[in-house]
């Protein structure tokens, strides 16, 4: 590990202020710690927001939304009883990410920024156009077996491996930052980007800009779940995962719908096609079929991971299933 210089901020403003080029935000570190260790990370300063008085989840009254500070820990984001109830998408996406240590550990705004476990990326033997643009994406012709099927481009097969911002793009989360322009507010979807010709910037951050909070709109009505398949019990990132929120209507049609990927690309994929195709349908298997064909159009698989569809498709099947059968 190479040296680097260590700063605490004191509140939003000094952090931003701290935070000049080459210099890294450090929450928890559960990502970038390793990524530093392995020479993928090299920053010439770390900037502590530990500390920040972000670490607060606040409900609004009367069954609204919430807000939660970027500085919460995932295990404790988890098991809020707000949160539980209000969001069980959510929290059950939360306890499916990491080891319950990493959960202890890791902060929500780290959570959204945490970057590809591409193993390209992460060997600085190898070339990847995410660490240096022009060298080249060798998963193209390589190992891409758990890598993106949809969205991604000749300089980047990467996939984004957070299980929370999953459920957040299904939410239609807002991600509060602060940065040297201000304050501004960001959508989910909408903060993570897909590479195109520019796959080393992974969110529409600018320079120097920190997560303060994410805000969630009241729920919808509805029944909704989180449902990861992954190659392991635990531990493991998503090979698909799907989030999801079902409303239906007493005569079963279905009034309220909100589908989220994560595994299939660069970015936790919002299924806008699978919800069109939903809305107002009867519910039942053959429309939640119908759903998810119509938004694995979109898919380009790679050689070897083109079972990704297949896998996709009956997740997004059961998962609809599981909340209206």
């Amino acid at each position: 590990m190479r040296e680097f210089e260590y700063a605490r901020a004191r509140d939003g403003r000094e952090a931003v202020a701290l935070c000049e080029p080459g210099a890294r935000y450090l929450g928890g570190g559960t990502n970038l710690v390793d990524l530093m260790r392995l020479g993928v990370e090299t920053p010439a300063r770390l900037v502590d927001v530990s500390r920040l008085p972000y670490d607060r989840i606040e409900a609004a009254p009367s069954g609204g939304g919430a807000r939660i500070g970027a500085a919460v820990r995932n295990s404790d984001l988890a098991a809020h009883p707000v949160i539980r109830r209000r969001y069980p998408m959510l929290a059950r996406a939360v306890l499916s990410g990491g080891s319950g240590q990493v959960r202890n550990m890791a902060t929500v705004g780290g959570n959204l920024l945490q970057r590809t476990r591409c193993p390209y990326f992460q060997d600085v033997s190898k070339p990847c156009n995410k660490r240096h643009p022009g060298d080249g994406c060798p998963a193209i012709e390589g190992d891409h077996r758990n890598l993106a099927i949809i969205g991604h481009s000749d300089a980047c097969v990467a996939t984004h491996p957070s299980d929370m911002a999953v459920a957040l793009a299904a939410l239609d989360a807002r991600v509060h930052v602060i940065g040297p322009g201000g304050e501004r507010v960001v959508p989910m979807p909408g903060l993570h980007r897909l590479p195109g010709a520019e796959p080393g910037r992974d969110t529409v951050l600018e320079p120097g800009e920190l997560i303060t909070a994410i805000e969630l709109p009241a729920p919808p009505p509805g029944r909704s779940v989180y449902r990861k398949v992954r190659e392991r019990a635990s531990f493991a990132f998503a090979l698909v995962s799907v989030a999801a929120l079902l409303g239906v209507d007493s005569a079963g049609v279905v009034r309220h719908c909100k589908i989220a990927l994560g595994g299939v690309a660069h970015v936790p994929w919002r299924a806008a096609r699978a919800e069109g195709a939903l809305l107002g349908r009867t519910a039942g298997p053959d429309a939640y079929a119908a759903a998810a064909d119509a938004e694995l159009a979109l898919a380009r698989p790679l050689p070897r991971n083109a079972y990704k569809v297949t896998l996709a498709r009956n997740l997004i099947v059961a998962t609809l299933t599981e909340l209206a059968p």
